[in-house]
C-alpha cells in the first residue's frame, strides 16, 4: 500500500516552519539590538590581531591594548614605534621622560688640556744627603746624638773621642814650639797637621797657649740634617773617614710622581703639577716638573717624573703617598669635546645616541665614533659627529637597552647597516691560516694565564692579582714568536707590546680600581689576538659589561657562558652578557 501525505498534515507543517522562522527572527533580531558588537565581529577580529607592545621595553607584546606589566606605561600599536631605519629608535614623550633621557649640543673648543692623574711618592732630595765622618781616628767616649730620626744644626756637637794620635800630633806642636826661631818650618808642618784632622784654629791657639795636652776633642757637624741611620755606638773605635751617622737635609723634598707610557707625550719640563696627600687631604700643594726619567721601568712601564718642593714647615715627609693633577696644553687648533658619560662602549670604536632633531616623536640615532684622548670629563672626538649634533649625555644605556630589546642597532648588536647603505667588507686582521698549530697551542695556554687573572679580579683580590699577573708575563716571554712569518709575525709583535704593557701595570702597585683599568686594555687585546691568529681546545665567550669603568663598559673572556664580572666582583657578580665566541680548532 502507497504511503501518502494528507493535505491537513501539510498544512500544519508549513504552519510550524513559518512559526520557527518567525521566532528565529524575533530572537537574533533583538541580540543585535541588546549587542550593536556582535554585528561588526569580523572588524574586531582582524583589530585583535595587531600587536601591542612598550616604547620603552620592546619586548613586550600584546594582542590587546594595556598598561607595561614591567613599567607600567600605556602600550602603543607596534607598528607606531617603528622605524624605518635600523639605526634610530623611537620613543614616546612619556618613554623619554621616565628614562630621565638628557641632551647636550657639543661644539668645537679652542685650546683643550688633558688633565692627567699622577700618583707618587715623597723623596728625599739625594743631593741634601750627607754622611758625617770621623776625622780624627780613635775611641767614642761619648755621643750627643744617639737616635734616629734627631735634627742636627750645622757646627753642632755630635761626639766626643779620645785619640791618642792626637795626643801624639799635640806633643810634636809644644815641641816644634819651643823650636820655632830656629826651625819655624816644623812649627808650620806641626800646625797643617792639626788642621788636616779638621782640628779649629782657635783649638790650635788654645793648646799653644796653655802648653796642655788634650786627651779628647769634640767633634761637630759638618752640616745641618736629621738622623737617617746610626752606625757606631759609644766605645767604638772608629778610623779616619768612617761613618758615624747618616743624615738628609729635609727643609727641600722630591716630588716623584709615575707616568704611563701612553701619557709622556703630554707631560714636559715646567709644567705644574697639584698635588695632596692621605695626611694632611685639606692642604694642596704645588710642584713643577724639573726632571723626566729618560729610561721606563721594565716591570711597572712607567717613567718618574720629578719636581721638588720647598718643606721648612715640615709637613711633607718621605715616603708620603701623593696623589697630583697635571694639566697639559694638548691641542691648538679647534677640537670636539664630548662628555664622557655620553660614551657607552669603550675602546677605539665607541657608541653614542644622537638625537634625531626634526622628527615628529623623539628619535634617537645610534652613532659609532672615533674618540681621540680623553680630556678630564671630555673625549676629543676624531670621527663620527660634528659641531651642533644634540648627544645624550644621560638616559643612553636605556636607550640602548631598548633598541637591542627592538633588534636594532646597539652596542651588542652593531651589525645593523643603515638603510640604502652597502655592507662593509671591512673586518679585523685574519692571520689563522698563516698561524701554525704549536703557535696557537702556546696562545691557548697565556688564555688560561688570563682565565686565572680574570678570576682573581672577580674575586677583588689584590694579592693574587699580582700574582697571576706576574705569572701571565713569565708565560707571554715563553711564545716562540718565530714560529709566526711575515705580516702575521708583524702583527704579533704590535700585540705582544700591548700584552706586556698591560699586564706588567696590573702586577705593579696600582690600586683595585688601576688594575682593572689596565685589565680592560688587556683584554681588548688579547681579544683582537687570538682571534686573529687562532687558539686550540676549548670555545671562549667575550662577555661585555655596560656599567664598568663608570659607564664606559669593557669585554673580557671567559671559558664559561655563565656571567661572572671582574669589573664589579661580588658587588655586581652577573652584570654582563654574552657578546661573541671564538671556538677552538
Amino acid at each position: 500500500m502507497k504511503n501518502s501525505i494528507s493535505p491537513t498534515t501539510l498544512t500544519l507543517f508549513a504552519i510550524a516552519l513559518l512559526a520557527g522562522l518567525g521566532l528565529g527572527y524575533l530572537f537574533f533580531h533583538s541580540s543585535e539590538k541588546e549587542n550593536p558588537q556582535s554585528s561588526e565581529s569580523h572588524v574586531h577580529k582582524a583589530a585583535s590581531e595587531a600587536i601591542w607592545t612598550c616604547s620603552m621595553h620592546p619586548a613586550i607584546r600584546q594582542n590587546e591594548p594595556g598598561d607595561c606589566p614591567i613599567c607600567g606605561m600605556d602600550l602603543i600599536p607596534l607598528d607606531e614605534n617603528s622605524s624605518s631605519d635600523p639605526l634610530v629608535l623611537e620613543m614616546t614623550p612619556e618613554a623619554v621622560k621616565l628614562a630621565q633621557i638628557e641632551t647636550t649640543v657639543i661644539g668645537a673648543g679652542g685650546k683643550t688640556e688633558k688633565q692627567l692623574s699622577l700618583s707618587g711618592k715623597i723623596q728625599v732630595d739625594e743631593r741634601l744627603s750627607a754622611s758625617q765622618v770621623v776625622h780624627i781616628p780613635g775611641r767614642i767616649e761619648e755621643l750627643y746624638v744617639s737616635f734616629k730620626g734627631e735634627q742636627i744644626r750645622q757646627g753642632q756637637k755630635v761626639a766626643r773621642l779620645y785619640a791618642p794620635e792626637l795626643v801624639a800630633a799635640q806633643q810634636e806642636l809644644l815641641e816644634a814650639l819651643k823650636l820655632k826661631d830656629s826651625y819655624p818650618e816644623l812649627l808650620t808642618a806641626a800646625r797643617q797637621k792639626l788642621a788636616f784632622w779638621k782640628i779649629a784654629e782657635t783649638q790650635i791657639a788654645e793648646i799653644e797657649k796653655n802648653g796642655k795636652i788634650q786627651e779628647s776633642f769634640i767633634l761637630k757637624a759638618d752640616a745641618a740634617g736629621i738622623v737617617t741611620k746610626r752606625r757606631v755606638a759609644v766605645g767604638d773605635y772608629v778610623k779616619k773617614g768612617e761613618i758615624l751617622f747618616d743624615m738628609v737635609n729635609m727643609d727641600r723634598l722630591w716630588v716623584i710622581f709615575d707616568a704611563y707610557e701612553e701619557d709622556l707625550a703630554h707631560v714636559k719640563v715646567g709644567d705644574k703639577v697639584a698635588f695632596t696627600t692621605p695626611a694632611q687631604p685639606e692642604v694642596s700643594f704645588s710642584t713643577r716638573i724639573s726632571f723626566i726619567d729618560p729610561v721606563i721601568d721594565p716591570q711597572t712601564r712607567v717613567a718618574s717624573l720629578r719636581g721638588e718642593i720647598q718643606n721648612r714647615n715640615g709637613l711633607l715627609k718621605p715616603e708620603m703617598f701623593v696623589q697630583g693633577s697635571l694639566q697639559s696644553l694638548s691641542k691648538q687648533t679647534e677640537s670636539l669635546l664630548l662628555p664622557k658619560s655620553a660614551v657607552l662602549w669603550t675602546g677605539k670604536r665607541s657608541v653614542v645616541y644622537v638625537k634625531v632633531t626634526d622628527a615628529t616623536v623623539p628619535s634617537f640615532r645610534y652613532q659609532e665614533i672615533v674618540l681621540g684622548e680623553r680630556m678630564g670629563n671630555n673625549y676629543l672626538v676624531e670621527e663620527g659627529l660634528k659641531a651642533g649634533d644634540e648627544v645624550v649625555t644621560y638616559g643612553s644605556f636605556s636607550i640602548d637597552a631598548a633598541a637591542q630589546l627592538n633588534n636594532q642597532a646597539s652596542m651588542i648588536n652593531g651589525a645593523v647597516q643603515l638603510k640604502g647603505e652597502k655592507a662593509s667588507d671591512e673586518k679585523g686582521e685574519n692571520y689563522v691560516q698563516e698561524s701554525p698549530r704549536a703557535f696557537k697551542e702556546q696562545l691557548s695556554s697565556l688564555a688560561k694565564s688570563y682565565l686565572k687573572l680574570k678570576d682573581a679580579l672577580v674575586k677583588t683580590d689584590s694579592a693574587d692579582a699580582v700574582s697571576v699577573a706576574e705569572a701571565f708575563v713569565r708565560q707571554l716571554e715563553k711564545v716562540d714568536m718565530n714560529l709566526l712569518k711575515g705580516d702575521a709575525h708583524v702583527y704579533w709583535m704590535k700585540q705582544f707590546d700591548a700584552l706586556r704593557t698591560h699586564s706588567g701595570q696590573i702586577a705593579s702597585r696600582l690600586n683595585m680600581e688601576k688594575k682593572r683599568e689596565q685589565f680592560m686594555f688587556l683584554s681588548v687585546s688579547l681579544i683582537q689576538t687570538i682571534q686573529a691568529l687562532g687558539i686550540v681546545g676549548d670555545t671562549l665567550y667575550i662577555q661585555h659589561c655596560p656599567m664598568a669603568l663608570d659607564w664606559e663598559g669593557a669585554d673580557w673572556l671567559s671559558d664559561r657562558e655563565v656571567i661572572r664580572n671582574p669589573y664589579f666582583g661580588d658587588q655586581m657578580l652577573n652584570c654582563g652578557s654574552v657578546t661573541g665566541k671564538i671556538a677552538g680548532e
